[in-house]
């Protein structure tokens, strides 16, 4: 199973593009994960029809680099919560299904559109807080190397 995460923009700070590249080095021992950013838009602050259109634009981006066969799954507040267990189940629930590629979708400053979400096949939240989506990212990364080592038998995950 070959998994991509795919953001909402460029990840600007260093440390967490070093954590980043750490993770992904990490995952490269058990199947391809890879990551890709579409650019994302200024905020349209204090009109939500405003922000309703760039969500939908940055939107287009995401949607455009994802295949037919694709399972995806959008991480928003509200959805499904898991701990790291459940997590690596999911994982691999996924891979027994025969499922293609996964693509984890993480959204801009304003989160993701209707056509995304309409798109995604679920929905995942890392916590009910708000966190910077540079940060999400990073802590998606880990969690997915969590949940690997999970299935792997090792002890990183206690």
């Amino acid at each position: 199973m070959s998994t991509l995460i795919l953001c909402v923009g460029k990840m600007k700070e260093k440390a967490y593009r070093q954590m980043a590249d750490e993770y992904l080095k990490r995952l490269g021992r058990y199947g391809k994960y890879e990551e890709a950013e579409v650019a994302d838009l200024p905020e349209a602050v204090g009109s939500p029809a405003l922000e309703e259109q760039v969500k939908a634009k940055e939107g287009e981006a995401l949607l455009s680099r994802i295949r037919p066969g694709d399972r995806v799954i959008a991480l928003t507040i509200p959805g499904r919560q898991m701990d790291s267990p459940e997590l690596a189940a999911h994982l691999q629930d996924l891979r027994n299904s025969g499922a293609g590629r996964t693509v984890f979708l993480i959204g801009g400053s304003l989160g993701l559109g209707q056509n995304v979400l309409a798109r995604a096949d679920e929905e995942i939240s890392m916590s009910r807080m708000t966190f910077p989506h540079q940060l999400a990212r990073v802590m998606l990364l880990e969690q997915l190397y969590r949940a690997e080592m999970i299935l792997a038998g090792a002890r990183y995950h206690k």
